[in-house]
């Protein structure tokens, strides 16, 4: 096992476990980017609305693992409801996302 290996295998046993877990999953594309394909059951929240919609987030009352098309916007969704004291992990892109669960 390389360390890129180790690396990117805890990162995919993280996602796993909260999965397990009851994490839901939190999509922050736009509207138009969920239009055109998402993972099934996950909860769609446009990363620019995210602030006025934390309470909803809260509500949810789960661990968060949050996604989008390349890791950038999850990245900052992750910090700011992190901030919050949401648990939430950066899942990255989608499409990888759905890979890995």
């Amino acid at each position: 096992m390389g360390f890129l290996d180790f690396i990117f295998g805890a990162k995919k046993r993280q996602i796993k476990d909260y999965v397990n877990n009851g994490a839901i999953i939190l999509d922050v594309r736009t509207q138009r980017e969920w239009d055109s394909g998402h993972i099934d059951n996950s909860v769609h929240i446009p990363l620019n609305e995210l602030n006025n919609r934390v309470d909803e987030v809260k509500k949810i009352n789960k661990p968060i693992v949050a996604c989008c098309a390349s890791g950038i916007r999850s990245a900052k969704a992750t910090k700011f409801l992190n901030l919050k004291n949401i648990d939430t992990i950066n899942g990255g892109g989608w499409v990888n996302l759905k890979s890995k669960l």
